[in-house]
């Protein structure tokens, strides 16, 4: 009787002379083995493909540095770009988790302040997450509803920075900022009182207890947190943007004192408001007067004085260039000027 060992299943039994049934056995397995190697390798192979792809999608090849990757960039000597939305929740969070910015601009000037929706928001870039560079979530700054009036108003008011960094908000922007005192009581505000002591800057305001969602939401400890949770490059390892918006005469009258307030790490000149500031307003497609041009060129030349990041408005895909040659490192962009300024750069961290 023959077995189905000594049969090749696509013809007839192998009986020929030096080929008996052991031999036909050996062959087949032989052949069977090869077959399934040849299969696994194939399989092998296209998972390895799927997985470079994935790992190219997720920015997995790339390793973060910092929490905080507009400073990051900015520490690579890349610009950074970004976009700014009236507030939102979580859903709004995780659809910006993909999001072609380097950060967002959390702005509730003249929003409702939320802070609870503000940790939904977070909560959102997080689930959505991580961005393709790797990072966490994109670096998250919060433009507040109280200005720089004075240094009174800011202390008043200070609970409104504790409650948007108790949240995980990566930095804060304060509008008209006015007096040097209100700046320096903006520095405090974000502090804790166990950061190293700095000439000029009073002892930090932020309370213990709120460390510990912040540092969940950055995905570190709390003790972590409480060390690298400062103004940064007051505090080189510092992982916050603390700044303002000198946006009327009046801020402008002082700009070189209120830069000067260490712990200052950003700074975005407002035209609009400038403009109405020297009773003018700007129509659609209209330049901007020169007054507040030489405003611009005034507190751009302060910030490179003092080493502040000065924050770009209006950057399109037909200025970026030119704005990046002139050394601007943040700019509030469109995708498609990112995607300009990206190419002439260079840049290497995936986006």
């Amino acid at each position: 009787m023959e077995t189905a060992i000594g049969r090749d299943h696509t013809g007839p039994a192998l009986d020929g002379v030096g080929c008996g049934p052991r031999q036909s056995a050996s062959i087949n397995r032989e052949t069977l083995m090869t077959r399934l190697k040849a299969v696994a390798l194939t399989v092998l192979a296209v998972f390895a493909v799927v997985a470079g792809l994935s790992a190219g999608q997720s920015g997995s090849s790339y390793t973060p540095k910092r929490i905080n990757k507009a400073i990051e960039l900015i520490e690579m000597g890349e610009p950074v770009y970004y976009f700014q939305f009236p507030g939102g929740g979580y859903e709004d969070g995780k659809s910006m988790s993909q999001t072609w910015a380097d950060a967002i601009g959390y702005n509730v000037e003249q929003a409702p302040f939320n802070a609870l929706q503000f940790k939904e928001f977070m909560q959102g870039l997080i689930d959505g997450g991580p961005t393709p560079s790797g990072h966490r979530t994109p670096t998250v700054i919060v433009t507040l509803p109280v200005g720089g009036i004075d240094e009174a108003t800011v202390r008043a008011n200070y609970w409104m920075v504790e409650q948007v960094l108790a949240a995980g908000a990566h930095g804060i922007l304060m509008v008209h900022m006015r007096t040097e005192g209100a700046a320096r009581a903006l520095v405090e505000a974000s502090r804790y009182p166990l950061a190293s002591k700095t000439p000029g800057i009073g002892e930090g305001l932020r309370g213990s207890g709120g460390q510990g969602l912040a540092a969940q939401m950055w995905g570190i400890t709390s003790q972590e947190y409480l060390r690298i949770a400062d103004p940064w490059p007051l505090n080189p390892e510092g992982e916050l943007l603390i700044g303002f918006k000198p946006e009327d005469k009046e801020a402008l009258a002082v700009i070189d004192k209120t830069m000067a307030v260490p712990g200052i790490g950003i700074v975005e000149w407002g035209p609009a408001d400038m403009m109405m500031s020297f009773g003018l307003v700007r129509g659609p497609g209209v330049p901007y007067s020169q007054e507040v041009m030489d405003a611009r060129e005034e507190i751009l030349a302060v910030a490179r004085q003092n080493n502040v990041v000065f924050s770009e408005v209006s950057t399109n895909a037909d200025n970026v260039i030119e704005r990046v040659d002139n050394g601007i490192m943040f700019h509030f962009a469109n995708e498609e000027a990112a995607r300009v300024g990206r190419q002439h750069t260079g840049r290497v961290m995936p986006y």
